[in-house]
Parts: structure tokens; C-alpha cells; sequence
């Protein structure tokens, strides 16, 4: 049986319930014990299992992450949580240079089951250094696994999928999405990683999207449904590994494809996308593909300026109807 709860529960259900299940669990990260986390994701979750389990961390992120990476490699499975991507760039070393190297460099003898998580992306008016998405960062490296959810159904099963896995998972998840409620069962259930949803069918035009920029698509497709245009909308959930069989089935059914995505445009995931479905379904497009991303620059504070710089529904529907009329 399935109720709406907010996403900020749904973290916490996931964690709870593979922290009942399995004792080698932990979390640790800023504030998520005795301030019951920064956005409240492991409220009550001290209370429950203790000090030993649910880990208050100094304001210093490669030491903990340090910490976490060595547990992990010693058959522990930690949750690390990060109260900003921003601030995980202090622990990109351990991330990049031992968490996702080590099964490599051991010969597959060493495991490093380990998921780091926190908000990603913008958030409003937080300014440069608070406002950057990182999936592309991490997805670039080899070793880990990269999720981006939109929904709380998605981030309760992807993320207990995550802390099962035996490779180190980035989950990255979107402060302005915290108190967003939606329909999760009560049972369990676990969502495989690295396969998109299709969220909207449609004929005419296939939207790609993850995280909170799920709303600007599917707010797209709406407008766009409006004036005769059928757009099919698909959920990456997953960055790495990417689901690239759903995006060209689509594709080959609607003939075009638009990507809506929060990164900056150089390197992006988008770029990506479109590099990889043009290499393999070049001969099922019937127009360019085109992307919507953030401005190639910091994000400044001053809310005209965030409006200016991301994706929006208006200009996500007139690039579409661009590319409903375009010829290769």
C-alpha cells in the first residue's frame, strides 16, 4: 500500500530499513546526529541506533570521507552524507583517487561499498559557491556509480539499491526537493541502478531530463500537449552508468530528441547524450539534437539572475517547437 511521504522520508526510510537489516551500516557527515541532519533527513535516527551508527563529523570533509573510505575497505558499508556537493570537493581525493580506483588497483580483491549523498545543484539565492551541479564531476569518473532522482519513490528504491551496492555510489539530491511529498509503497522495494523511466509517453519528441529539472520537462510536455505536440519524457534517475537503450528507443519512435539539464553546457551530461545518440541513432533523427542548459557561468545571487540562468519551461517549449520544425 502505497502514501504520499516527503522526500526528506523517504531518505530516511531507506536508511533505516538497511540499517535494520544489515549492522555493518552507518552514517556519518555534519549535523546528522544531534541536530537530527541539515535538512532533517536522519531525524530520529540517533535515537534509534545510537551514537556508534549516526555520526557527527567536524566541519571536515576529506577527513571524514577518509575515514568512511577506509571503513568501507574493511567490510564496513558507510553513508556518508555531505551537507552541500559544494563542500564534497574538499573530499574529491579520497573519492577519486582511492574509493573509485581501489577494486582496480587490488585486483578486484577490494571492495569499497560506500555512499556519499547531500543536495546538489542550485537552490535559489545561495550564490556562486553553493549553487553548482555536480553529476557531470563524478560522472566522468570510472569506479563509481552517479544517481539523480526526482521523486521520492525514485530516491527511496534507488537509494537502497545504492547502499547495497558494492562500488561507491555518488547520490545527489536537490535541497529544494526535501519537502516534496509522492506516493511510496509501504513495502519494500529496490530500484535497479542505471535504468531510466519513462515518466510521460509520447510520439512527437522525446524530453530527457533527472533531478529537479524532471519538473521542467514534464511542465514542458504539458504546454507543448496544449498546442498538438506529444512529448515522450524521460528520467534518467541514473548518470552513471547511463541508460542509453531507453533514450534511443524513444528516440527512434518520436525522431527527436531534447535534453534538459542543469549542468553547465561544456562537458555536460547533455553533451554526452548527445554525442551518444547521435553516434547510434543518427539515422532516426529528423532535426539536430538540441539541449536547454544552465549559463556558462557562475550563478549569481540576485533572483533575476538565477531565473536568467537556468532552464525554464517557456524556453524549454519554444526550443522544442524549434526542433519539431527543423530539418537535418
Amino acid at each position: 500500500m502505497a502514501r504520499s511521504i516527503a522526500f526528506r522520508e523517504a531518505l530516511r526510510e531507506a536508511m533505516s530499513e538497511e540499517m535494520r537489516r544489515d549492522p555493518n551500516i552507518f552514517l556519518m557527515g555534519e549535523e546528522v546526529a544531534e541536530y537530527n541532519g541539515a535538512y532533517k533527513v536522519s531525524q530520529g535516527m540517533l535515537d534509534e541506533f545510537g551514537p556508534k551508527r549516526i555520526i557527527d563529523t567536524p566541519i571536515a570533509e576529506l577527513g571524514f570521507a577518509g575515514i568512511a573510505v577506509g571503513a568501507a575497505q574493511n567490510g564496513l558499508r558507510p553513508i556518508v552524507e555531505f551537507m552541500t556537493w559544494n563542500f564534497a570537493v574538499l573530499a574529491l581525493d579520497q573519492i577519486l583517487n582511492t574509493a573509485s580506483k581501489m577494486l582496480a588497483m587490488s585486483g578486484g580483491q577490494i571492495t569499497c561499498p560506500i555512499v556519499f549523498r547531500g543536495p546538489n545543484g542550485s537552490a535559489g539565492q545561495l550564490g556562486a559557491q553553493h549553487s553548482t551541479a555536480f553529476e557531470s564531476y563524478y560522472a566522468n569518473i570510472p569506479g563509481i556509480k552517479v544517481i539523480s532522482p526526482s521523486n521520492p519513490y525514485d530516491a527511496k528504491g534507488l537509494l537502497k539499491a545504492a547502499i547495497r551496492d558494492n562500488d561507491p555510489v555518488m547520490f545527489m539530491e536537490s535541497e529544494v526537493m526535501y519537502g516534496e511529498k509522492g506516493e511510496v509503497p509501504e513495502e519494500e522495494y529496490i530500484i535497479p541502478i542505471g535504468k531510466a523511466d519513462v515518466k510521460r509517453a509520447g510520439r512527437d519528441v522525446t524530453i530527457v531530463s533527472y533531478n529537479k529539472m524532471m519538473k521542467v520537462a514534464l511542465g514542458a510536455a504539458v504546454e507543448l500537449e496544449k498546442e498538438g505536440i506529444s512529448a515522450e519524457v524521460i528520467d534518467l534517475r541514473t548518470v552513471r552508468p547511463l541508460d542509453w537503450f531507453t533514450i534511443l528507443e524513444s528516440v527512434k519512435k518520436t525522431n527527436r530528441l531534447v535534453i534538459v539539464d542543469e549542468q553547465w553546457p561544456m562537458c555536460s551530461v547533455s553533451s554526452e547524450i548527445a554525442y551518444r545518440i547521435q553516434k547510434e541513432g543518427f539515422d532516426y533523427l529528423d532535426a539536430p539534437i538540441r539541449r536547454i542548459t544552465a549559463a556558462d557561468a557562475p550563478l549569481h545571487y540576485a533572483p533575476n539572475l538565477v531565473a536568467a540562468a537556468l532552464p525554464d519551461v517557456p524556453r524549454t517549449v519554444n526550443l522544442v517547437k524549434e526542433v519539431m520544425y527543423m530539418k537535418k
